[in-house]
């Protein structure tokens, strides 16, 4: 078993600090940079990206499904983007959402956090509302191998409030029982777990409580979708070492050259 994904975030960030940049290539972008909407277009995008950025930052985040819109060969470049990634240094966060029970999950925790994988990612975010023990297939092939997961808590699109602010029976909301579920898992670990949350950094906190987790925090909606690194220090305050700011557009837009 290779070192923890906790531990090897934490050398990564020590390293070369804590943003996180995501390589979306959104339809508009490759207008922008004058590319061809198919998957020339996009491999030019996600590799001059890749080769951009993999020396410089910890985390890079490709978003899969801007990949999968183009087929096999869309994901054939997403391979090449975590192997051009890995070679340079960085750690990957795929950012694929998975949500599963049974069989079915465990095939989605195959294809990203097993060895042997093309697809095999240092982190994967997932979804919990089939209920967070659905997650057990890809928690344990994570720890088996060294990987890590960023499960949703509280997102920023208006729609997520409705279900992530509701009320449990414990007396605490939604999200907070999946921070505390995240805590649980992470128990023990040092330096830190490798059970992340996603927290929107346009959304804030709020009632959240995170002091008990251990694990890092990914907070989108850095740069383009309004957060500021005051926000960032305002909204998680103390916890902000173990927050990474994830930014796309923001950087994105500044095209190839």
């Amino acid at each position: 078993m290779r070192e923890g994904f906790g531990a090897r975030l934490t050398a990564a960030v020590r390293a070369r600090g804590p943003l996180c940049v995501g390589i979306d290539p959104h339809p508009g972008l490759l207008r922008d940079w004058e590319l061809p909407a198919d998957a020339r277009g996009l491999d030019r995008f996600a590799l001059t990206v890749t080769d951009a950025l993999a020396e410089h930052v910890a985390v890079l985040k490709p978003q899969s499904a801007f990949f999968e819109r183009f087929g096999s060969a869309g994901i054939a470049v997403l391979e090449r983007v975590l192997a051009r990634a890995r070679e340079a240094g960085a750690l990957v966060l795929l950012d694929v959402k998975r949500g599963d029970i049974g069989s079915t999950m465990a095939a989605y925790a195959e294809a990203y956090l097993a060895d042997g994988s093309p697809l095999a990612a240092d982190a994967v975010t997932v979804s919990p509302y089939l209920g967070f023990g659905s997650l057990d297939p890809a928690l344990r092939a994570a720890e088996e191998s060294g990987r890590g997961v960023f499960v949703l808590a509280r997102t920023s699109n208006p729609e997520g409030h409705t279900v992530q602010r509701a009320g449990t029976a414990s007396g605490h909301s939604v999200a907070q029982s999946i921070v505390d579920q995240a805590a649980e898992r992470n128990a023990g670990a040092r330096p830190l777990g490798a059970v992340g949350v996603v927290v929107g950094a346009t959304v804030g906190v709020g009632e959240l409580r995170l002091d008990a987790l251990n694990g890092p925090v990914l907070a989108p909606g850095f740069g383009a979708q309004g957060a500021t690194a005051a926000d960032l220090r305002r909204v998680f305050g103390a916890e902000l070492p173990g927050v990474l700011p994830a930014s796309s557009r923001e950087i994105l837009r500044h095209g190839p050259d």
